[in-house]
């Protein structure tokens, strides 16, 4: 067993046809340290098989890589086969968490700086103020 087939087992039990993920991400999955090369040659991510015992794996899951994004230490597999045993095509990315935010870290992400809120102060808290079409 390579250090590498944790990822094709990975791989193999996803449903999607893209799966976005991080150098870090992979080497969480494979539980090890990329190589060096991985973070500083483009072609150490590429799909010829003769490249490396890492593509093996992506490949034999039904993957190829994309989008390989050095910068950002990040890349998407996609994948080859266009439809999954039991004839149910699969999503086309996994669904992509929402992230979470108070409303006052909303509201200043929205106004950019043309408002000032104090720290503490909740937007959203009742006032006690009752308006004439609250009582209509």
């Amino acid at each position: 067993m390579t250090k590498y087939e944790p990822l094709e087992a990975f791989l193999s039990a996803k449903r999607w046809q893209e799966v976005p993920m991080t150098f870090r991400e992979i080497e969480a999955v494979i539980g090890a340290s990329l190589p060096p090369v991985a973070y500083k040659h483009r072609a150490w991510w590429s799909n010829n098989p003769s490249n490396s015992v890492i593509t093996h794996c992506w490949l034999r899951a039904g993957y190829k890589t994309e989008r390989v994004d050095m910068g950002g230490q990040k890349l998407v597999f996609r994948r080859t086969a266009a439809e999954l045993p039991h004839g149910a095509p699969p999503p086309a990315s996994p669904p992509q968490p929402r992230p979470v935010r108070s409303v006052v870290e909303a509201l200043r992400k929205a106004l950019g700086g043309t408002v000032k809120v104090a720290e503490g102060v909740d937007l959203t808290e009742p006032t006690g103020e009752t308006w004439d079409a609250e009582t209509q």
